[in-house]
């Protein structure tokens, strides 16, 4: 009997599977994301649907095999097409960049691009490709303006327009999903950094997520099924999954990026390197003419979680571009005390405190950040840390008790 070739991949993949995967334990065997509780119900949630994927290259079993090449070889799936975010399906492309349109090479799937696309124009592709139901499958960050929580919104309002099911396979916040920290997005600053009001650490999952732009934000709500995890604590952090950790973006190298990316980001909206172009992004910050007082300024305050060490580096990309520039790193050593909102604040004001050549970047891209001009405009008045946070204080409660309704986990 003659094998196709997507028979032979199903073959090759279970064996693959059996003599290579390292056993599991008892407590992995608890602890199971959106995508082992589908493949492990036999995918009886896609209903045999032709079904199109929306995913990167943190769409992977915890032995790093990526979903959409086990789905392609799986009989019980009707895979009919790929959509891609920004940086791409298989991750090629920088900051503000996507991977257009092209065929898979390792699968032959059509791969389409949804980066910056929304509305009626993402509905087409939707319906061009001729799939039932659109499956959504990557590792978020936990803050705001990562933009793959907007790219679920607006695949979200495309699937309701093109009259597609929706599915959300869901993953852990690896920030934890503790409480929801910093300012709210105020509507006339949408853009998609932050579509919708919620707070810039939003300490939800993709899943939990949906739920709440389903609830709260799309004009008509779309069919929707999530695929929980178990085990999942809220209190726990990336390590805690078992999973590997598979960079979301070029400049999210590991989970240490992701615990101070909610506060540090805002150093895109000023003259300052957010550290892009090195090794440890959203952890070094710096600029010409910045020496050890920042870091002395800073450490006084007794932010909680965290020491600042005077450092110098020349990023090879970005600002600064092969200059040496003086300025600091972020040491996280206690997670859970550590709040990254309050310390990007607290960094921006001792920036502006110590080094006169401090500038917001002259579109104002700060209030798109933050969701709003409160931020900038007390940085600019003299207002302290505790100043600066306490603006926002109303808006968040609110937004929490919204938030609150939505949590998939206890």
């Amino acid at each position: 009997m003659r094998l196709s070739r997507r028979a032979l991949l199903a073959a090759t993949t279970a064996a693959t599977a059996l003599s290579s995967a390292p056993p599991a334990s008892a407590a992995q065997r608890r602890r199971q994301t959106g995508f082992e509780r589908l493949a492990a119900d036999g995918y009886t949630t896609l209903n045999g649907d032709r079904v199109g994927i929306v995913t990167n290259p943190t769409g992977v079993t915890r032995d790093v095999r990526h979903i959409v090449d086990l789905m392609h070889a799986d009989n019980r799936v009707n895979l009919g097409a790929v959509f891609g975010p920004e940086h791409g399906f298989r991750g090629t492309a920088q900051a503000g960049g996507s991977e257009g349109r092209y065929d898979d090479p390792a699968t032959g799937l059509p791969v389409y691009d949804t980066y910056l696309k929304s509305g009626r124009p993402l509905a087409d592709i939707f319906t061009a490709s001729g799939v039932d139901t659109i499956v959504f499958d990557i590792q978020d960050v936990g803050a705001r303006f990562y933009t793959y929580i907007w790219t679920l919104y607006d695949c979200m309002e495309a699937a309701q327009l093109a009259g597609k099911r929706f599915v959300v396979l869901d993953r852990p916040n690896p920030v934890t999903g503790r409480e929801a920290q910093g300012p709210v997005l105020h509507k006339e600053f949408a853009t998609f950094v932050g579509r919708q009001p919620i707070s810039q650490a939003h300490g939800m999952t993709v899943a939990e997520l949906a739920h709440l732009f389903n609830g709260e934000f799309l004009e008509a709500p779309v069919e929707l099924d999530t695929v929980r995890m178990t085990g999942w604590k809220r209190s726990e952090f990336y390590d805690a999954s078992g999973l590997p950790w598979v960079p979301p973006s070029p400049n999210m190298p590991t989970p240490d990026t992701a615990l101070v990316y909610s506060g540090t980001c805002l150093f895109e909206g000023t003259n300052l390197s957010e550290g892009r172009g090195t090794t440890r992004p959203f952890e070094l910050l710096g600029a010409e003419g910045i020496d050890g007082r920042w870091a002395a300024e800073v450490n006084q305050l007794g932010l909680p979680g965290v020491h600042f060490r005077e450092a110098y580096f020349a990023p090879v990309f970005s600002k600064f571009q092969g200059k040496t520039i003086g300025g600091v790193q972020i040491h996280v050593h206690d997670r859970a005390a550590y709040d990254p909102v309050r310390t990007g604040i607290a960094l921006l004001v001792t920036a502006k405190k110590v080094w006169s050549g401090f500038a917001w970047r002259s579109d104002n891209w700060i209030d798109k950040l933050t969701g709003s001009t409160r931020v900038r405009t007390a940085i600019d008045a003299g207002a302290g840390t505790d100043e600066v946070v306490a603006g926002w204080q109303q808006e968040l409660a609110a937004f929490r008790k919204v938030r609150r309704e939505y949590l998939l986990y206890r």
